[in-house]
Parts: structure tokens; C-alpha cells; sequence
């Protein structure tokens, strides 16, 4: 019997000092986000298609939720 393909296991990690969050896939790195909507493009990029990247189960949030971006938003209240 044929196994049924694996389901990629996203994480989003812990905010760095600057309040980016590296996402990866396994051992490979798909790219660094500095907000949620840089999330979802990662994984269009990557091929993944997921259409809620808040509240999808493929995404393993690390160091807070998808509203967690310390360090950031300073720096938008500048601009």
C-alpha cells in the first residue's frame, strides 16, 4: 500500500534582534520575514499554497503567534 505524501512541516522561528523570523522547511531555509503577509510569499515562492498562513496546520510558530513581530514596529511608527 502506497503511503500518502507527507505533508511539509513549516516553521516560522523566534523573532531575531531585529524582529525578522527566519522560515524553514526542514533543514532548508526558505527565506527571512519581517511580517505575516512575507510569510505567505515565502511559501508561494517555495510552491506551498497555503491561503491562511495564521491559522494553517502545515505552520509551526515558534517564540509567538503570527502577530508577534518585536522589534518592527518601531520602526514602521517612523516612517
Amino acid at each position: 500500500m502506497a503511503h500518502p505524501p507527507q505533508q511539509p512541516h513549516i516553521v516560522v522561528h523566534s523573532p531575531a534582534l531585529d524582529g525578522s523570523r527566519r522560515v524553514t522547511e526542514g533543514d532548508e531555509t526558505l527565506g527571512i520575514a519581517t511580517h505575516v503577509d512575507d510569510v505567505g510569499e515565502i511559501l508561494r515562492l517555495a510552491d506551498h499554497y497555503v491561503t491562511d498562513v495564521e491559522d494553517s496546520e502545515l505552520i509551526e510558530w515558534q517564540g509567538g503567534g503570527p502577530d508577534d513581530w518585536p522589534g518592527l514596529s518601531e520602526h514602521h511608527e517612523e516612517a
